[in-house]
């Protein structure tokens, strides 16, 4: 035992306690930061994605009717179109579809009534 500092077996003990603190929550802190910043961005995405249909479908509504005189028919028009854009985003990705043409989950059927991934 030092006089300045606590006993060696104390300090042994705390230096083995902090081992199995990182050991026990080093990895599986890590999976659990990853899992919730994949969280977050996906609601950042789907908040970007409805905003920026509303906000192109608003201008193009407003330019419209500034444009022809109008007003407000075009801006409703496209309000509810950029609504309606904005949640076909959100529904791709939540469903997996993403932007491509043509694209259906692996064992469904299509129209032909033929199973794959694309239709051909």
């Amino acid at each position: 035992m030092t006089e300045n500092g606590p006993p060696d077996s104390l300090e042994d003990l705390d230096e083995r306690i902090r081992e199995a603190e990182i050991r026990r929550n080093g990895k599986r802190g890590q999976d659990d930061a990853l899992e919730r910043g994949k969280g977050l961005t996906l609601a950042l995405r789907i908040g970007t994605d409805l905003v920026a249909a509303l906000i192109v479908g608003v201008a193009i509504g407003i330019g419209l009717d500034y444009w022809l005189g109008t007003k407000p028919w075009f801006l409703v028009a496209f309000f509810l179109l950029g609504a309606a854009a904005g949640m076909l985003n959100v529904f791709r990705t939540m469903s997996g579809f993403g932007y491509a043409a043509g694209y259906r989950k692996e064992g469904r059927k299509d129209a032909r009534g033929t199973r794959g991934k694309r239709n051909g």
